[in-house]
């Protein structure tokens, strides 16, 4: 097992929008009390093998959980075009961010196929098209969150004289965390991103997708690069349970996959609460044994002001980058 890299990795935890909220509200309080970073739902219509089951937006969830916490940060873990319209969203993102006082981050992502797509008697798009569209959704997002009375004319969208007031409470506009693991969607992430998230590739053994996570962390370096950044000024964030080892299978599991992003410099990784079936299929001591042994060792309260403080109106976004 690699060992544990303290000091160097603040954490999160997606939960699932699954549950009714009587079941869902303490998950969120306790991700807060645990000492999580950061925590986030999926914003799909319906996904995968869950897409038969209970399933709840993404948008009043987060609401919700703003109006039970105080100190996390919250996300979408990822919007994107497949059923998002960049000027109604901009204004959901908003509420969220004042309901939770700027900790929003918005996480966003080109979409895949699947039940999101097909629902609306839609055809699955090529991935260039969906990341053509990707890309105009994002600057269109960020040029209407930043802007009032925004213009946009582009093959996917149109807005004329949008107005965005009161805008948003993290200014210039909430962080963006972008999902990215093509060159077109890194160099996206590398010139608006204030995070960049990758879920590595599919992989039949672990090893095998950690090797592939470490390609994609150099090649988005050269994205950085390319775009005239300091690859030390942009977050990364690791999606630790794309790969084929449920990082809170145990203990060990976690503190290995810990220790392996550190190494590779990621600052952020996101892990799934614990659920009784698959995917995520885990139990909830060993969530809380990591909470109660393991968190207090990376020192995430201590990068609080990144990760989970309030920021004032002046803040300029992750690492003070807009």
């Amino acid at each position: 097992m690699i060992p544990l890299a303290c000091g160097a990795v603040r954490v999160g935890i997606v939960i699932l929008p699954e549950d009714r909220w009587w079941a869902a509200e303490p998950k969120w309080r306790a991700a807060e009390e645990y000492g999580f970073d950061h925590a986030w739902t999926y914003d799909h219509l319906g996904w995968r093998t869950l897409v038969d089951g209970p399933w709840f937006g993404a948008v009043p969830t987060l609401s919700a959980a703003a109006m039970v916490t105080s100190r996390i940060r919250l996300g979408t873990y990822v919007a994107s075009p497949n059923f998002r319209h960049p000027l109604p969203f901009m204004r959901e993102l908003i509420t969220i961010d004042d309901l939770a006082d700027g900790r929003l981050i918005v996480g966003v992502g080109a979409g895949g196929v699947g039940y999101d797509v097909n629902v609306f008697e839609g055809e699955d798009l090529s991935p260039k098209v969906r990341t053509d569209r990707f890309i105009e959704f994002v600057d269109t997002l960020d040029g209407l969150l930043r802007t009032d009375e925004f213009d946009h004319e582009g093959p996917n969208y149109t807005v004329k004289g949008a107005r965005n007031l009161p805008g948003p409470v993290r200014r210039p506009r909430p962080p963006f965390l972008i999902a990215a693991n093509g060159k077109r969607t890194m160099r996206l992430a590398a010139r608006q991103g204030d995070g960049w998230v990758t879920t590595g590739k599919p992989s039949e053994s672990q090893e095998d997708w950690w090797r592939a996570v470490r390609e994609l962390s150099a090649g988005f370096d050269d994205a950085l690069l390319a775009e005239g950044r300091d690859p030390a000024t942009i977050d990364r964030y690791l999606s630790l349970d794309a790969g084929p080892v449920f990082s809170l299978s145990s203990v060990e599991a976690f503190t290995d996959a810990v220790g392996r992003a550190a190494e590779l410099g990621f600052t952020d990784i996101v892990a799934h609460w614990p659920r009784g079936g698959e995917p995520y299929h885990g139990r909830e001591s060993v969530l809380e044994t990591v909470a109660d042994e393991v968190l207090p060792r990376l020192n995430g309260s201590s990068r609080a002001g990144d990760a989970g403080e309030k920021p004032d109106s002046g803040d300029e976004g992750v690492n003070g980058k807009g």
